[in-house]
């Protein structure tokens, strides 16, 4: 009989102990592992670099700060961990994680077989696709397809992925190719090639900033096929970690489908990159 309380005991302290647990949040706390073990983390440390804006910068007052900041503290608070955020030099970041010194890196890593051999990264968090700009103003019914760009100029930057995506796939354009991504630009500024295919974080960059001279928008959605534009980036993690990779992944995809990642990215990018 004793026993039997006991049990019953423990089950209502188990069930209260679940109901305290906010709805849509994922705990750090009470994550269980593949052997069945309990994970208690009260603090994540991550490492981010500080010259990379605005993912990760240091602002006027010397405090770390961008996009790759930001998500950490998401994750951190869907979590309901403390955030640990400390700046490293970028060639640094991999060493210190695989030394133990921290826990994640996230730093704009793309996930690559190179640095798969040497850590592990969570679920992609972003990507950097490929996209279309044109003038603001122009060819308002151009469609950013094969069959839309017939015989249109497009410019792309020689050695780049998003060259050889547009002579794979968009055969019937003329293809100008241009040595440098300053050419490309100025090229479609001055009406030169009537779009520009290329990465579209840094075209977003771009076009938010005075150089671009508000000339430009994009047009269509983004191309992200990973033969072409890579699996996306990552946080790194150090290998084997797999208790961490699902605590991260979890938090990740809560972040993104609570729209918390969606206003980071505005924050940064007002001129949508995706």
């Amino acid at each position: 009989m004793i026993a039997r309380r006991l049990t019953i005991i423990a089950l209502a302290l188990a069930l209260f102990a679940a109901q305290m647990i906010a709805p849509g949040t994922v705990s750090a706390q009470s994550e269980t592992s593949e052997q069945g073990t309990r994970v208690y983390r009260s603090l994540i440390r991550f490492i981010t670099e500080t010259d990379y804006p605005p993912f990760d910068y240091l602002d006027e007052d010397g405090t770390l700060t961008g996009f790759n900041v930001d998500m950490a503290r998401a994750i951190c608070v869907e979590l309901d961990v403390t955030c640990d955020i400390r700046p490293r030099v970028w060639n640094q970041l991999v060493p210190a994680l695989k030394r133990g010194e921290t826990d994640a890196v996230i730093a704009s890593m793309a996930i690559s077989p190179k640095l798969l051999a040497e850590v592990d990264f969570t679920d992609r968090y972003y990507f950097t696709p490929g996209r279309f700009a044109v003038r603001k103003g122009t060819f308002p019914n151009l469609e950013v397809t094969p069959i839309g760009l017939e015989s249109r100029r497009v410019g792309v930057i020689r050695g780049t992925a998003h060259e050889a995506y547009i002579k794979d796939f968009f055969r019937d354009c003329i293809v100008d190719v241009f040595e440098t991504v300053e050419a490309a630009r100025d090229a479609l500024m001055d009406g030169k090639v009537e779009a520009l295919f290329d990465d579209a974080i840094s075209m977003a960059l771009w076009m938010n900033g005075t150089n671009s001279k508000a000339c430009c928008e994009f047009r269509g959605g983004p191309f992200n096929e990973p033969l072409y534009f890579g699996d996306g980036v990552g946080i790194a993690i150090r290998k084997g970690d797999r208790e961490l990779k699902r605590l991260l992944d979890a938090a990740i995809r809560r972040v993104r489908e609570s729209g918390r990642l969606e206003e980071i990215f505005v924050k940064y990018f007002p001129n949508k990159a995706y």
